[in-house]
């Protein structure tokens, strides 16, 4: 996604370089603030894009911990250790670094680091949350339910009540963190 936002904000310079020449004018300064405010423009979404939509995102991590960095970091939880703010499995670890990159090399220093946890999921969400296996693009509900249930957690019941509590904080408005986490325990399958 980066890659594609920089192609294309390169491809806009190149057009005004272009356009500047075919009106036979050299780029001047004025033109200075336009390119510069379009690379900005073009670095900022470059920062921010992730495969996982931003309140999805957000929406995942409030109903892993309320969207805090536990203390401790890494609870048991179906029989192996969960870490980090999206409550992350080293097989989850493993899988993201596929398309996710090193990801800090380390699973557990990954967990306690914030950007790393976001980039751990998208990852993983870029490696099972496809149209090819989904059979449509993936939504929200989706990548919900493959967090919460592994890569076929999309098909499985077990994860209706995990997106039942996503879906309840991307509706609530105001209301957007305060998703009811005692309901965690009685919901939280976490096969993945």
């Amino acid at each position: 996604m980066i890659i594609i936002i920089i192609f294309l904000l390169y491809i806009f310079i190149i057009n005004v370089m272009l356009y500047c020449l075919a009106r036979k004018k050299k780029p001047t300064m004025t033109n200075a603030p336009i390119t510069l405010f379009a690379a900005l423009l073009g670095c900022l979404a470059a920062v921010h894009a992730g495969y996982v939509p931003d309140d999805c995102m957000h929406c995942i991590c409030v109903v892993e911990t309320g969207c805090r960095m536990p203390d401790p970091l890494c609870h048991m939880d179906v029989g192996s250790l969960s870490c980090g703010p999206f409550q992350m499995k080293r097989n989850y670890w493993l899988d993201a670094r596929l398309k996710g990159g090193s990801l800090m090399n380390d699973w557990q220093t990954c967990s306690a680091s914030w950007t790393c946890s976001e980039q751990a999921v998208n990852g993983y969400m870029e490696r099972y949350a496809v149209q090819s296996r989904l059979g449509h693009s993936p939504t929200c509900e989706d990548f919900s339910r493959i967090h919460n249930g592994g890569p076929n957690g999309f098909k499985s019941p077990l994860t209706l009540g995990y997106w039942a509590l996503v879906k309840k904080c991307l509706t609530g408005g105001p209301e957007l963190n305060k998703v009811d986490l005692g309901q965690l325990t009685k919901n939280h399958t976490k096969l993945g």
